[in-house]
């Protein structure tokens, strides 16, 4: 029986693929869990559709992340914490922290999206990767100093 997936089956495929599958297993299992729909004309035109509107959608947050790429280029955040003895840090500067000042610069990111290498416990600067959409990763100059 040939099938449309229409979402991501492990060991099978992803979602748009036409695959060939045994009849049981689609009615028993991929069909009452609408993982699937059966392959006819009219769902193949559909499935092309949906397929070029997530292309365009895909083609239009990766202009968005480019465009917020571009602007963090270069970006230094500077974070005022309190500081100890040798420079240590009373806890450590989070990615929640970074996400705040980001957000007052006018940037809109979550914070599982701030990757940091190592824990910032120290005063000093520190290089911040951002994971965006479709592949893009600007880095960012944390610096942190005393209050």
């Amino acid at each position: 029986m040939k099938v449309i997936l229409q979402k991501d089956v492990p060991n099978l495929g992803d979602a748009g693929d036409i695959k060939e599958v045994s009849g049981g297993y689609a009615r028993n299992y991929l069909l009452p869990r609408k993982l699937v729909i059966v392959a006819d004309e009219s769902s193949k035109r559909a499935v092309e559709h949906q397929n070029k509107l997530v292309r365009i959608k895909k083609e239009k947050r990766k202009k968005q992340s480019e465009k917020i790429a571009e602007g963090m280029a270069g970006l230094e955040l500077q974070i005022a914490v309190q500081v100890g003895e040798e420079g240590k840090l009373f806890g450590s500067v989070t990615a929640m922290d970074i996400s705040k000042k980001l957000k007052e610069r006018g940037f809109e990111i979550d914070k599982r999206k701030i990757i940091i290498e190592n824990p910032i416990k120290q005063e000093g600067e520190y290089t911040v990767k951002i994971k965006l959409d479709e592949g893009q990763t600007p880095s960012i100059k944390v610096i942190v100093g005393r209050e």
